[in-house]
């Protein structure tokens, strides 16, 4: 973990603010775009956000936080409660998202999903090749970041406010588009499945903030072997693997509980694991909150 301190926390759109977290034991871990981190709330709630400040600071991380109106008490806590100067523990960073060099980049951005995006559009913006963002909103007032983007990146960023606009039409933009180029795309489920429809596998990369609907075989039990231990625990089939190594003493570290942000990832040294996660799990790696297991048992390295 490290020590920072809330420098700064400001609205930028309705129900929207943003945090600058400021190091205080030196300077803080590098991040490329599409990274995120966790924050250790002092409600011992754990979430995570993703980065949309500039890489090359290494004094301070920025995020921007919409109140989630069914919140788990994560946004709730920051919007109601967090104040400048409070001390808050963030993870080193993660990056399921990266940046991938290309001649050609279109950002397409829902609402709260133009955080990845922000520091993503400065790097292709300087690598010197065409960059166009559709950024996508109910109104401009609820667009976090929308005259910022507009004061540094002028008509290349569109600005789609749907109460009066409608939703951009994808296909036109998908048919628009030069061979080699590739999209980016956070927001909403409903527009990244839309966006999954009208552009190639092959072309599109993106980030949900949820995970998408699949259905999974029915669950069942198997066993987990601590290997360091050498201790086994039981999963039922109504339990996350998750659970039940926090239930006997194994403190994996969690944000999401939904496989989308990583922060569970262990490493199996035996065993077949069933991924049900969304951002892909390495070889030899399983994430606990939503992952299970095809083979009788799974030998964890705990």
């Amino acid at each position: 973990m490290q020590q920072t301190i809330v420098d700064q926390i400001e609205p930028v759109a309705d129900d929207v603010v943003s945090l600058v977290l400021r190091a205080t034991t030196g300077p803080l871990a590098p991040w490329e775009p599409g990274a995120h981190v966790d924050l250790t709330l002092p409600n011992w709630l754990t979430r995570q956000y993703s980065l949309c400040g500039d890489p090359a600071d290494r004094e301070s991380y920025r995020v921007a936080v919409r109140y989630d109106r069914l919140s788990r008490g994560g946004s709730e806590y920051i919007h109601r409660f967090l104040r400048r100067g409070r001390a808050l523990d963030v993870s080193l960073p993660r990056n399921h998202f990266p940046l991938l060099p290309a001649p050609e980049y279109l950002f397409l951005a829902g609402g709260i999903g133009i955080t990845p995006i922000l520091p993503m559009l400065r790097a292709a913006a300087a690598s010197d090749v065409p960059v166009s963002l559709v950024y996508v909103g109910q109104s401009v007032a609820s667009m976090p970041f929308a005259d910022e983007l507009r004061s540094a990146y002028g008509e290349r960023v569109r600005i789609v406010a749907t109460r009066q606009q409608g939703r951009p039409d994808l296909a036109a933009l998908a048919s628009a588009l030069n061979p080699g180029a590739v999209v980016y795309a956070c927001g909403p489920g409903p527009m990244l499945t839309a966006a999954e429809a009208a552009f190639p596998a092959g072309q599109l990369y993106a980030e949900r903030f949820r995970p998408a609907p699949r259905s999974f075989a029915p669950n069942t039990e198997f066993e987990a072997v601590c290997a360091r231990s050498g201790r086994t625990v039981r999963v039922p089939e109504d339990e996350s693997l998750l659970d039940v190594l926090t239930h006997a003493g194994y403190p994996v570290p969690s944000g999401c509980r939904e496989g989308v942000c990583g922060s569970c990832e262990l490493t199996v040294l035996d065993g077949e694991p069933e991924h049900r996660d969304e951002i892909g799990a390495p070889e030899g790696r399983v994430y606990a909150c939503v992952s299970r297991a095809l083979s009788p048992r799974l030998v964890l390295d705990l």
